[in-house]
């Protein structure tokens, strides 16, 4: 009997929160982000497990699992290149997603934007993770380059590096702790991304047009979860045309070629959604004062709540 009043105490929780949830009438389409990541990011979740039952984090013999999965396992390579795609797809929509909560001053609503903030520092490392994989030469020269900053902290640089590779260079010890934690971190995300809708949910959405959300508004379902619908499709349908007529349009060649620790690349670049990152430390000559840039231009987003608007004595 308990258990049953249980179900229905969470059927109708689940109701109240989801279906009735009452959702300011002025926001439009660009709110539509959130839940087209949270379909994104299942997509990623769903094909990194396909592709881990097939990847071997042997260093000799990742990069061959890696062209097994193409040409030998069925529908291998669509999985593959779904899930890379899908990387730039999540970047692209969350740096939109972030960008609209700056212009329309939803960070004003504390408690769900440090949420966001927390979801974006562990995208990052995923997607640092998940890179070095593949183990070709952008991989292992990409991961030399990164894990490398970390020797700018004064006194324990250098200790800190050589834990991270579990040597004193990057080896097997290096590629199978990046495979655990990029198989790991998509599920600590999930957690979070859980908690960041809670926390929506409580204290509910901004609008465009920055008034009180509470003067007018009406339930989720069916007047924005059919927008939501219409937005993810499209969304889905431009995502899969470009991942069909140009499946490697943003994947740099270098990283076809074998990790070699002798041959160093001409050019040793990130991924585009890596790039601002990639442009402070060049324009940096301290390495010390690049990373710490690099970090601040990351975590500048999380002093916004702090910012007061001033007011102009006419």
């Amino acid at each position: 009997m308990k258990t049953s009043i249980n179900k229905i105490h969470i059927i109708n929780l689940l109701y109240s929160n989801l279906i009735k949830l009452p959702t300011p009438t002025s926001i439009s389409y660009i709110w539509n982000w959130g839940s087209t990541l949270g379909i994104i990011l299942i997509i990623q979740i769903l094909t990194g497990v396909l592709l881990a039952s097939h990847y071997d984090s042997r260093i000799n013999l990742s990069f061959y699992s890696v062209i097994h999965i193409i040409r030998d396992v069925n529908y291998g390579w669509l999985i593959r290149i779904i899930h890379i795609n899908g990387a730039s797809l999540f970047f692209i929509l969350i740096f939109t997603h972030i960008s609209r909560g700056i212009l329309f001053t939803s960070y004003k609503i504390i408690q769900t934007w440090y949420s966001g903030t927390r979801i974006i520092l562990i995208l990052i490392a995923t997607a640092f993770l998940g890179y070095v994989l593949p183990w070709g030469q952008m991989s292992f020269w990409g991961a030399t380059v990164i894990t490398n900053l970390v020797s700018a902290i004064p006194y324990l640089g250098n200790t800190i590096v050589q834990w991270l590779w579990g040597g004193f260079s990057i080896n097997q010890a290096t590629l199978s702790r990046f495979f655990i934690l990029h198989f790991l971190l998509p599920f600590i995300l999930i957690f979070i991304v859980i908690l960041h809708l809670i926390a929506l949910h409580l204290t509910g959405s901004s609008n465009p047009i920055r008034n009180n959300p509470n003067i007018d508004k009406s339930p989720f379902h069916p007047y924005f979860s059919w927008k939501d619908r219409l937005f993810i499709i499209i969304i889905l349908i431009a995502f899969f045309h470009i991942t069909l007529n140009f499946p490697y349009y943003f994947i740099d060649p270098e990283n076809y070629n074998q990790a070699n620790p002798l041959n160093t690349p001409i050019h040793i670049q990130p991924e585009w959604y890596f790039l601002f990152a990639y442009a402070i430390l060049r324009s940096i000559p301290n390495k010390l004062g690049g990373v710490i840039a690099l970090l601040l231009s990351i975590l500048i987003i999380t002093i916004l709540p702090t910012i007061k608007k001033i007011k102009k004595n006419n």
